[in-house]
């Protein structure tokens, strides 16, 4: 059966090679869309990790992406924060996204620096209201004292540092304030505590019974991470599920229709078969076979290129943040391998019911 599996393959290339990128197509666009969304929210926590901060004082208006949101905090309430007990350091943040999804960090150089210092790569801190810190990644190309235009206003490039803290890019707050028409205004407040975790309960509780500050939202860095899940995010998960199901219908329109004029040109090799004796399900595990082998080359094919495609990216776009989850690795394995199984479900119960007389009359 093996042989006659693969000299029906081996007979129609051009079919079969179609078929195998069909799979391969619906596992790329499976691996490659989630690679997108996740590494979207994989990098984010990386670099919200690399802040320092051990916890986050929002206003209740402030999702979870607080670069998307207003700044409607007052900044003095840093001052108010770092008198908590157990709170070494507080510092504001006003967080700008512009129009290319960029996020500038607007921050107080001494107290975002005391959360985890930034490390240097060449020059240093701010010299004046208009110069900008920039990673490694946004200062490419680039050298201290070069000219980068953001939020329609020149900066000068004061320092470059290694990439990790949570932007990539970071103006004086007060400059940012005056440029986005919100002077003296923060979007959230983070926290560095004494001996963390040892006392964050006790710091937000402290936080909370502060006057004029119980509609704030407290957050340890861990749950706030938490919260930024594909579950948490509204349509993220839709996105992904629509994507999914039309990958999906492209590998089974294909497997079926390839199957089906398959099983349509063998009408007279089905009749001999089934006049030697070969049963029904003889037949069907025939054709499901044959689809068998074409899914595990598309799949096959469809991994490896999802990889490759991977580490082109990373290389060319070190900031994308393509990165393939390896669940949903196996996750397209079984959705295409089911899929296409489904695709030559009917086709092979199709061969399988000929009558033998009828398909050896067959020209």
């Amino acid at each position: 059966m093996n042989k006659l599996v693969v000299g029906n393959l081996v007979h129609r290339p051009l079919r079969s090679v179609i078929s195998v990128f069909a799979v391969a197509i619906e596992v790329i666009m499976i691996l490659s869309i989630t690679a997108i969304l996740m590494g979207k929210l994989n990098g984010f926590k990386d670099r919200t990790n690399g802040i320092g901060m051990d916890m986050i004082v929002r206003p209740s208006t402030t999702n979870n992406f607080v670069g998307m949101s207003p700044a409607g905090a007052s900044i003095k309430v840093a001052g108010v924060l770092a008198q908590v007990p157990h709170v070494a350091v507080a510092a504001p943040v006003n967080i700008q996204i512009t129009s290319s999804l960029d996020n500038i960090y607007g921050i107080d150089f001494k107290s975002f620096n005391g959360l985890l210092p930034f490390t240097f790569l060449s020059g240093g801190p701010f010299q004046g209201p208009y110069d900008i810190i920039v990673d490694e990644y946004a200062g490419e190309g680039k050298k201290v004292g070069d000219t980068l235009q953001i939020l329609n206003h020149p900066f000068r490039i004061c320092g470059i540092v290694e990439h990790g803290k949570g932007g990539r890019k970071f103006v004086p707050i007060e400059t940012m304030g005056q440029l986005t028409g919100t002077e003296g205004k923060a979007t959230a407040f983070y926290l560095r505590t004494e001996d963390s975790p040892k006392y964050e309960d006790d710091v937000k509780k402290a936080i909370l019974a502060i006057p004029g500050m119980e509609t704030y939202t407290v957050l340890k860095t861990v749950e706030y991470l938490d919260m930024v899940t594909p579950a948490r995010l509204p349509g993220f998960n839709i996105g992904l599920e629509v994507v999914i199901g039309i990958a999906v219908v492209i590998g089974f329109m294909v497997i079926f229709q390839s199957m089906y004029t398959a099983v349509m040109e063998r009408t007279r090799e089905i009749g001999i078969l089934k006049s030697m004796g070969a049963s029904r399900t003889y037949i069907v595990s025939i054709v499901l076979r044959e689809t068998g082998l074409l899914a595990a080359a598309g799949i096959v094919l469809g991994i490896a290129a999802s990889f490759a495609l991977s580490a082109i990216l990373q290389n060319r776009f070190p900031t994308l943040d393509f990165v393939i989850n390896l669940p949903y690795v196996w996750k397209s394995v079984v959705i295409a391998f089911a899929g296409a199984v489904l695709g030559a479900f009917y086709p092979a119960l199709k061969a399988a019911r000929k009558d033998p007389i009828d398909a050896l009359a067959y020209e």
